[in-house]
């Protein structure tokens, strides 16, 4: 498929992998990048198989998760349009460390590993920024390792809903931030290690509390202070 190159120039822009680029970096990424299209349950990619590069979404939905040895799986990541995954296997040389699928169908913008080796080679320079981008990710992987440790159930929850709101919130004239996902039940589930009937029983009442309000599929913070307290274990009651 041809690529539509003002749009993928307004994905990589916008990212904030690349918005720090200069401008001629910028395109330098849109010529490189190649188009990607994948049906609704469509495998990108598995853990363990060779990285080929790195995708934006374009269109669609992608979901990033594995799969215990007892067979359930942890919802680990759903990145809509705008987002950029697939990072760490292009500095580290290993495998995927997780499974990606497409949640409907899918448009995706694939900058190739070789290629982008090759833009690093030619302009050093360019380390240091993708550098300080893999530490914002550690940070927040480190977020999650302290949550699951050391939060009770509603804890977790309200950790992953502060998060979900600042990388997909869209404010409201409100003031509520309605995170702009499709999150079922069973997949808020999958996000944080628990069972359906747990994470129902927490999130009414947390809707009970007035914390957040609750639609099909979907989920608006009204108070982001107090799930912030509840994330950071000040308020676990």
């Amino acid at each position: 498929m041809q690529i539509d190159k003002q749009a993928a120039t307004r994905l990589i822009a916008a990212s904030e992998w690349f918005r720090e680029l200069p401008a001629d970096v910028v395109q330098q990424l849109v010529t490189l990048a190649r188009m990607k299209t994948l049906g609704d349950g469509a495998r990108l990619f598995a853990r363990g198989d060779e990285a080929d590069g790195f995708y934006g979404v374009m269109r669609g939905q992608v979901r990033i998760s594995s799969l215990g040895a007892d067979g359930r799986e942890l919802l680990v990541a759903m990145f809509e349009p705008g987002a950029w995954f697939g990072e760490i296997s292009m500095f580290d040389d290993l495998p995927r460390t997780h499974d990606a699928t497409a949640q409907g169908d899918a448009e995706l913008l694939l900058i190739p590993k070789p290629a982008f080796r090759r833009l690093l080679a030619d302009d050093p320079s360019l380390y240091p920024h993708f550098m300080r981008m893999l530490c914002r990710k550690l940070r927040r992987s480190f977020g999650y390792i302290d949550s699951a440790a050391f939060l009770p159930l509603k804890g977790r929850l309200a950790y992953r809903l502060v998060e979900l709101a600042s990388l997909h919130g869209q404010r409201q004239p409100d003031g509520a931030i309605t995170i702009g996902l499709h999150l079922p039940q069973e997949e808020l589930a999958r996000m944080i290690s628990a069972t359906r009937p747990s994470v129902s029983r927490v999130l009414k009442a947390l809707e009970a509390e007035g914390s957040i309000a609750l639609a099909y599929g979907r989920v608006s913070v009204l108070d982001l202070e107090r799930l912030q307290a509840l994330a950071d274990g000040e308020d676990s009651d």
